[in-house]
């Protein structure tokens, strides 16, 4: 059996998925979420499974293979951005939940031939699926100086953006991760026990390579769209860029838009679209933090439609 995904427990409780109903994982991994979905809405609801990567696809058909009689499951290699016109061809007009894990998985990271990890040696690849416009290879080797230091810092939140950044230009060619990890060291040396000076960098660079922010600003509105009124939508995420999107965007959406007596502040007036079912967000507990460290940083905002 798969590992068990982050906030496993909390992403079945929050969708309370039903007999009948319709779900969409978004990102498909190894299927363990979906899994679950599928699991709790026997015998007859139906989930559409999407992931950009055809490895973590083959994995999550033989994961989901169980589930598949009946044509319960519907699984595309596309990116959840396209959840829409995923939705359109399954003829579903609305569905009842929702799960997004955003950034890359466990499997990507601990898989050396993709880049994704400064503590394994393997080409600068970082993409997620085919589709990415550059590799962390192409900007690490081709962006000046300053458009570099200016990523590290946007998307790492790294002080020393500015170092690294002089000492990549000045090491290039780098072609492997163990490669610009020896550059980051050199650069930004650890400090006590903080966390090893290459993780902003890399996550930076995964970042910028699959526009993972801009991803999340598309599928927020098209996933809140394609909910039925009391349907629900879950999104992971590991750092602060991402739960910011997510939770301005859900704030966003809860109030009203209803302008004053004699002012116009809104060009549109509506009600609010959506409720915030959790005021913070849910973390993982102590337990599953111990048996999977990568949950530590896991934050779960939930909404349902109104």
């Amino acid at each position: 059996m798969p590992h068990k995904p982050v906030l496993y427990k909390e992403i079945i409780h929050a969708l309370q998925p039903k007999s009948g109903g319709r779900y969409v994982d978004g990102t498909l991994g190894a299927g363990g979420h979906a899994r679950g979905i599928l699991e709790a809405c026997s015998p007859d609801g139906h989930l559409l499974g999407l992931d950009v990567d055809p490895q973590a696809l083959a994995l999550s058909r033989e994961t989901l293979a169980p589930y598949a009689e009946g044509g319960r499951t519907h699984l595309e290699q596309a990116s959840y951005i396209t959840i829409t016109k995923q939705l359109a061809a399954l003829k579903w007009d609305f569905v009842d939940g929702i799960v997004l894990d955003l950034g890359a998985s466990s499997m990507q990271f601990d898989n050396a031939e993709r880049g994704f990890s400064f503590m394994q040696d393997g080409p600068l690849d970082m993409r997620f699926g085919s589709n990415a416009f550059q590799s962390a290879e192409d900007i690490v080797n081709t962006y000046d100086e300053r458009d570099l230091a200016d990523l590290i810092f946007r998307y790492g939140e790294d002080r020393d953006a500015r170092r690294i950044a002089k000492a990549i230009v000045m090491s290039r060619p780098l072609h492997s991760t163990r490669e610009l990890v020896a550059v980051i060291e050199k650069a930004s040396p650890r400090r006590g026990d903080r966390t090893h000076p290459a993780t902003q960098t890399f996550q930076a660079l995964r970042i910028a390579v699959n526009e993972e922010l801009a991803s999340v600003e598309s599928v927020l509105p098209q996933a809140v769209a394609g909910l039925r009124s009391g349907g629900r939508l879950a999104v992971i995420s590991f750092h602060s860029l991402e739960d910011r999107i997510v939770k301005e965007y859900f704030r966003e959406q809860s109030k009203a838009l209803v302008n004053p007596p004699y002012e116009r502040i809104y060009e549109v007036e509506r009600k609010a679209i959506i409720e915030i079912i959790n005021k913070k967000p849910i973390m993982a507990s102590d337990e599953e933090v111990q048996d999977n460290p990568r949950a530590r940083s896991a934050k779960l905002r939930v909404i349902e439609k109104l």
